[in-house]
């Protein structure tokens, strides 16, 4: 009888601060695990705010609205009107959650240009046969326009990355690695729309209702910002990579790294019809972006809002189903001559797939939506803005001082609560009208938020794509184990943070707008 062969275990790392860290992570987890499913966690924190509602009511908290002198009482959840909003009011609470709608508009059209391979093969496009002192940055740029495709980026392009990095003589590990961390950490940084630019910016105004009924934060708030980052954050991936982790000794895998064999090599190529059908596909996206910038000159077009503004237009407002439309027209050109799609049915089906991709998210809205109305109706999240604002006017604290300090308390929650429209959803009713009672606006909060949940994704272990990552890197080094990736990632996370939040303060101390709002 014949033993079976374990792997070797992966070596301690030498570096202190990385022992240090793993220890960190290892403690984070268990705790991690401990915290229920997010759906559950928000029934939880449900049950806590009609306790402390009770409570504050009955010793009479309250605080001055400091824009209409009207004094704000905490409401007693469990009062018969609270229940009573509770139970008649939870059919309303959910229809009237802001992402709800426009988050199921744009994954009509996304799902449409997914299931026509249009994302598969733009991907693989952008990275074959790239010279090879470009591939780190291109790979990793390629992961930043990936983001549209939402999480199915991470199966796409992980092994897409080992696959390239391979036909270039270079490791495979390494490969891996600059996309999971491109995909990851950067999460939020995009040269073009996604649905979490939609997503976040419906829990924004929501909050900034607190404040100002008629605010609107727009999809596109934080576009600017975003183009820049995405370059920004992957020249300095590149970097780091580049200089610093490529000269390691462990990057090897099991084999020497070997020519591509046919199915390999055709894995990554486009094929001929691929590379016309993108070609057309991307001359119907520049007609499609002409279309809407000619329509918009007139200062008398249907699409300007009124008086003619551009900000206020139904094209910024609606641009949820312009999103969605986009996408639906490019995957059916796409999918229409490479034969995905051979008729209409075949494009209703690809929406109606997209929409059960999109079912846990729509179960865990439903817990967020109950939560948001309660937290509302009770005004504790008023009373906490407040009361923050007044705190922070009397530290004197200044505005750039301040969002780097929600940058840092965004990181420490994202290690535990991944779910970056979950978290924002927990710390935008507070955090929003907080800040704009100290002048600071909600395009600004938002924009600070998504780059401190975005950098800490790469090295959170509970983050279900660490471990999918580890297991594409498995299959090239079947040694490694959390610590070796983790010894790749926080380097990364740590300067990319670091720079990131520097590029952030720059970007708000020169005044530049970080998108259209």
């Amino acid at each position: 009888m014949s033993a079976t062969a374990i792997p070797p275990r992966p070596t301690e790392p030498q570096s202190r601060v990385l022992r240090a860290a793993f220890r960190a992570f290892a403690a984070i987890e268990k705790v991690g695990n401990k915290l229920p499913n997010p759906f559950w966690l928000f029934w939880i924190l449900a049950g806590v705010v009609a306790v402390l509602s009770a409570v504050l009511a009955a010793v009479g908290v309250s605080a001055v609205h400091p824009g209409t002198d009207e004094t704000i009482k905490v409401e007693n959840l469990l009062s018969r009107d609270g229940i009573t909003m509770a139970v008649e009011g939870a059919v309303e609470n959910f229809a009237a959650f802001p992402p709800l709608a426009t988050i199921l508009t744009v994954m009509f059209g996304i799902a449409v240009a997914e299931k026509s391979g249009l994302f598969s093969a733009l991907l693989r496009r952008m990275v074959a046969r790239v010279p090879g002192r470009y591939l780190t940055f291109v790979l990793s740029m390629t992961a930043m326009v990936s983001h549209v495709a939402g999480d199915a980026a991470y199966v796409t392009l992980i092994p897409l990355g080992a696959l390239v990095f391979r036909a270039a003589g270079r490791s495979p590990v390494l490969g891996c690695i600059v996309a999971y961390v491109s995909i990851s950490a950067g999460y939020d940084a995009s040269p073009s729309l996604t649905t979490t630019d939609v997503l976040l910016s419906g829990i924004s105004t929501a909050a900034a209702h607190t404040i100002d009924a008629d605010y609107v934060v727009t999809p596109v708030a934080n576009y600017f910002f975003g183009l820049a980052s995405s370059v920004f954050v992957a020249l300095v991936i590149t970097l780091v990579v580049d200089k610093v982790l490529a000269r390691r000794t462990d990057l090897e895998p099991d084999e020497p790294v070997a020519a591509l064999n046919a199915d390999e090599r055709e894995a990554i190529e486009v094929t001929g019809q691929q590379r016309r059908a993108l070609r057309v596909t991307g001359l119907v996206a520049l007609g499609f972006v002409a279309f809407l910038v000619v329509a918009m000159i007139p200062s008398s077009s249907p699409l300007r809002g009124e008086h003619g503004g551009i900000v206020d237009s139904s094209l910024i407002g609606g641009m949820a189903l312009v999103l969605g439309l986009f996408f639906a027209v490019l995957g059916t050109v796409y999918g229409r001559m490479t034969g995905t799609f051979s008729a209409s049915r075949d494009i209703l089906a690809a929406m109606a797939d997209g929409t059960r991709s999109m079912a846990p998210i729509l179960v865990l809205f439903f817990a967020i939506s109950q939560f948001l109305a309660y937290f509302k109706w009770t005004n504790i999240g008023d009373i906490l803005a407040v009361k923050g604002a007044e705190t922070l006017r009397d530290l004197d604290m200044s505005g750039w001082t301040v969002l780097v300090g929600v940058a840092v308390l965004i990181t420490f929650m994202n290690l535990v609560i991944t779910s970056g429209s979950a978290l924002w959803a927990l710390a935008a009713p507070v955090l929003v009208p907080m800040l704009m009672l100290v002048g600071i606006e909600p395009e600004t909060t938002q924009a600070v938020y998504r780059v401190a949940d975005s950098v800490t994704n790469c090295v959170t272990p509970m983050s279900p794509y660490f471990v999918m990552a580890l297991g594409f890197i498995q299959q090239h080094k079947k040694s490694a184990g959390i610590g070796t990736l983790a010894s790749f990632t926080i380097p990364i996370a740590a300067v990319v943070w670091v720079v990131w939040v520097a590029f952030f303060v720059a970007w708000y101390l020169l005044g530049i707008p970080f998108g259209v709002s």
